[in-house]
C-alpha cells in the first residue's frame, strides 16, 4: 500500500509571510525519503480552527497520514495538541512518549515538547516539533510504526 501523506506547517509568522516555511519542506523530503507520496500541503496560523480545518481537508484529499510541524511547545500560541485532541477519535500516547524519550538524547529541551499522535477517522495525525530538524528527527523515531498503523486504520471492518 502506498502511504499518502499530507503536511501542515503551523506558524503565525510563516503564514503571514514574515519568514520562509522550512519545516514543511523538511518533512516533505523526509516523507518522500521513506517512499511515501505527499498528496497535499498547507500553511496555517496558530489557530485551533485553522489547524483542524487543514487536517480535515488533507484527509479529505486522500492523506492516510497527516504530519503537522509547529505549535507543540509551551508558548501561549502553541495550540496544536489541543486542536488535535478536539477532533481525534483516540490518542496514541506511545508516539509522543517515544519522540520525547529519543529527543532527550539530543536536547534537554525535549522535555518541553507536547508532540503527539491521534487518529482522526481512518487517518493517523502526528504533531511534530516546529524546528525542521526536530520534526524530521521525531518522524524518524516513529516511522517504523507508521505503515502498520495506516494498514490497520484503512482496514474495513467485517460484520458478523
Amino acid at each position: 500500500m502506498q502511504i499518502q501523506v499530507g503536511i501542515i506547517t503551523v506558524s503565525d509568522r510563516a503564514s503571514r509571510g514574515l519568514y520562509d516555511d522550512l519545516g514543511g519542506p523538511a518533512l516533505k523530503a523526509a516523507a518522500t525519503g521513506q517512499g511515501w507520496s505527499v498528496v497535499a500541503e498547507a500553511l496555517v496560523p496558530d489557530e485551533k480552527s485553522d489547524i483542524q480545518r487543514a487536517v480535515r481537508e488533507l484527509i479529505h484529499r486522500g492523506a492516510h497520514v497527516v504530519l503537522t510541524t509547529g505549535g507543540t511547545g509551551v508558548a501561549r500560541r502553541d495550540v496544536t495538541p489541543e486542536a488535535m485532541r478536539e477532533i481525534s477519535d483516540r490518542e496514541l500516547p506511545g508516539f509522543g512518549e517515544v519522540m520525547r524519550m529519543r529527543s532527550l538524547e539530543l536536547t534537554p529541551n525535549a522535555i518541553l515538547s507536547r508532540s503527539l499522535a491521534v487518529v482522526v477517522g481512518q487517518a493517523l495525525v502526528i504533531s511534530l516539533p516546529g524546528k525542521p530538524q526536530g520534526a524530521v528527527d521525531c518522524l524518524g523515531f516513529v516511522s517504523g510504526a507508521i505503515p502498520h498503523c495506516v494498514k490497520v486504520l484503512q482496514e474495513i471492518p467485517t460484520s458478523c
